[in-house]
């Protein structure tokens, strides 16, 4: 089943040339897919459409089966609150906040996430927190106190929660060393299996790649890409 389904995407800034014309990309339920590339060739500003912060120039991108461009904004906001987790390269924790109010917060904008809670938030959160092997001792100290690989675990726990069908891991292993990437990886797959929770990781380090179900480079998805190297238009 798909839960995101790209149909003739295409995207550009303003009047600049074309950046992204993606012809089809899909990702399935419970799938996980690690999509790659180089700095600059479009990687964000595609998380950013699926997550509906932008909309497509041209094109359709379903997500859950529902187009993006026939949502309002405020579905945009509501589906990307019940059913996305994301995973920032730099975390993005509120750092006056403690650990168990960043992880909760999805909680706070998502009556579906609430829903699914097999225990109360607090619970759920702890359960999360301690799978993600973050001492409870730290629970109630602010983010900013925490070490990197600490506040890794805190925005992995804050995406997880509620069950989000979809997480979305933006870079959040490129400051770390390989031992501390494969232990973040076991902890990601380890929870998204428990619920069938599909995961498109982004990143530029391949060796990652044999870790999931199938690897993609954004470059040759991207016919934006090619007509850019052979000096062609975008067809």
């Amino acid at each position: 089943m798909s839960l995101v389904e790209i149909s003739d995407l295409r995207f550009a800034w303003g009047k600049n040339p074309e950046l992204l014309h993606i012809p089809a990309l899909t990702l399935n339920a419970g799938e996980r897919v690690f999509l790659h590339g180089p700095s600059g060739t479009g990687k964000s500003t595609l998380l950013a459409l699926l997550a509906g912060v932008l909309l497509p120039s041209q094109g359709t991108i379903r997500l859950d089966g529902e187009d993006v461009a026939h949502m309002s904004a405020a579905r945009r906001d509501a589906w990307r609150a019940d059913h996305l987790g994301f995973v920032f390269q730099q975390f993005n924790l509120l750092p006056w906040l403690s650990v168990m109010d960043n992880v909760l917060l999805p909680l706070r904008f998502s009556a579906a996430r609430r829903s699914r809670l097999d225990a109360s938030p607090a619970g759920e959160a702890g359960r999360l927190l301690t799978d993600l092997k973050l001492p409870s001792l730290l629970w109630s100290q602010p983010a900013s106190s925490l070490s990197i690989g600490q506040q890794q675990r805190v925005a992995v726990a804050r995406a997880l929660i509620g069950r989000p069908p979809l997480v979305i891991a933006d870079e959040p292993t490129s400051a770390l060393d390989t031992d501390t990437q494969l232990a973040f990886l076991d902890l990601l797959f380890s929870e998204c299996e428990q619920h069938g929770t599909a995961v498109l990781f982004v990143s530029h380090d391949l060796r990652l790649s044999v870790r999931f179900d199938r690897a993609v480079a954004l470059a040759e998805i991207n016919h934006a890409a090619h007509a850019a190297l052979t000096g062609d238009s975008a067809v």
